[in-house]
């Protein structure tokens, strides 16, 4: 987890909340765009955030905290257009400022829907568990793999394929998905060692094994996918990466039904905690295996985005 983007996350939102409890500006205007500009703002924190820490119901804790700041906080507003310099100063920052909130929410809100290409229906590769999509969507404000879609970047070629990628980690009641705030040690995450299960019916077109787990926050730049599986189901490749090593039950040409055990979630790879990645593609080259077009995926009949919530019976 960033400690920038969880500053944001908390710090952001507090700060917005208190301004317009505690010092709110003098006019109806100036009042109105503040608590317009607030309302924005935390919309699009919710979406872009990345709720492991803290859980994805704090958004909603905001927003309680945003109407109680509104009720509660009542001025007799005797003017209704700043009186001063500083005042239109004031009003011109929060119009810029709202301007840049509105694009961000826009385009978070934006990212939730589908690209207009055909999905793939899969099946929800765990079972057992709450879970929580940190990365999932078709816009780069909720779903950081999109960025590989952009073919102006070289080293984004050899992995295309990832673009409309889900990433998932479990949760437990409380919605923390590890024992502390950011162990070093993978076992302490909920979802460690957690089976994954085969989402379609196919034949494993690659298997590879025998890397290790990384350490957190450490990952492994080179082998990007770590320990991984590409699952051939018809014309299209699905890629589920970064298990815990010595853990494939399969290899190179096993058939698989829908629900047949593969591996166990690890962190091995690119992976700056314990978490399972998925996605879809067209076959890609044998040098650059994660280089086919991307396809988006609906899961048990869901196109899920980040902070999406999925729970799953034994």
């Amino acid at each position: 987890m960033i400690p920038q983007l969880i500053g944001l996350q908390i710090v952001l939102p507090f700060v917005l909340i208190a301004w317009l409890a505690i010092a709110p500006p003098h006019n109806f205007l100036g009042v109105s765009l503040q608590a317009f500009v607030t309302a924005l703002t935390l919309f699009a924190i919710a979406r872009m955030g990345v709720w492991v820490f803290p859980p994805w119901w704090t958004p909603y804790v905001y927003g309680l905290l945003f109407i109680v700041a509104l009720v509660v906080r009542q001025h007799k507003l005797q003017r209704k257009l700043p009186s001063s310099w500083l005042g239109w100063i004031a009003i011109i920052g929060l119009v810029a400022f709202g301007v840049f909130a509105g694009n961000e929410a826009v385009q978070s809100w934006a990212g939730q829907f589908p690209p207009p290409i055909p999905a793939v229906d899969l099946a929800f590769p765990l079972r057992d568990g709450d879970y929580l999509i940190v990365n999932g969507g078709s816009g780069t404000r909720i779903n950081a793999h999109v960025k590989t879609l952009d073919e102006s970047v070289p080293r984004f070629r050899a992995y295309r394929g990832n673009s409309y990628g889900v990433d998932i980690v479990e949760i437990d009641s409380l919605g923390l998905r590890a024992k502390g705030l950011a162990p070093r040690d993978p076992a302490a995450y909920h979802i460690y060692g957690k089976s994954v299960l085969a989402p379609c019916p196919g034949q494993i077109v690659q298997a590879i094994d025998g890397f290790p787990d990384m350490t957190i926050p450490q990952t492994d730049p080179v082998n990007r996918a770590g320990n991984h599986v590409i699952l051939r189901c018809g014309d299209i490749d699905v890629l589920l990466a970064h298990f815990r090593p010595q853990s494939l039950l399969v290899q190179t040409g096993t058939v698989v039904k829908v629900g047949d055990r593969i591996a166990e979630v690890g962190n091995s790879g690119v992976s700056d905690e314990p978490h399972l990645h998925v996605h879809a593609q067209r076959p890609g080259s044998s040098v650059a295996p994660f280089s086919g077009d991307p396809l988006p995926m609906r899961f048990n009949g869901r196109f899920l985005i980040r902070s999406d919530r999925v729970t799953m019976p034994k």
